[in-house]
């Protein structure tokens, strides 16, 4: 035996069950008795919140690489400026200009081989094995 509800719905709602009921050819009192079972489940809140938790998983476990890269790249970048600053002699004045037209053609040829291993899909961090970077702190 079934309980005859009157409801009313917004316009644009309602379109939406008709429009389902047509797509999957069942009636509308079905569509709507399974959104309110749906919507009663004692479940459907731990299903929820389930999917809300792998969600949050996934955005940790994406954050965490993140950290993890940036880390090696501000790492990777002082330690190149450090190791050039220590190694390269000033020029002197009237080699200035040269040494500047020279730079500014090599840091085109670095963006241009940048740009193509960047398209390529290739990165230092994927060279570098999961392993080398620690988990974990060392116990003490």
């Amino acid at each position: 035996m079934r309980t005859r509800l009157n409801v009313y719905f917004p316009p644009t709602l309602a379109k939406q069950v008709d429009e389902l009921a047509i797509r999957r050819r069942i009636s509308r009192s079905a569509i709507v008795e399974a959104a309110v079972a749906s919507y009663l489940s004692p479940d459907g809140a731990d299903r929820m919140e389930a999917a809300f938790a792998r969600r949050l998983d996934r955005l940790s476990r994406q954050v965490q690489r993140l950290e993890r890269n940036t880390g090696l790249t501000t790492e990777a970048l002082t330690l190149f400026v450090r190791f050039w600053l220590s190694v390269t002699p000033p020029l002197p004045e009237e080699d200035q200009a040269a040494a500047q037209v020279k730079g500014r053609k090599r840091y085109e040829g670095f963006v241009e081989t940048l740009g193509r291993r960047f398209a390529s899909g290739k990165s230092l961090i994927d060279e570098i094995p999961r392993d080398v970077w620690p988990k974990s702190p060392p116990p003490e």
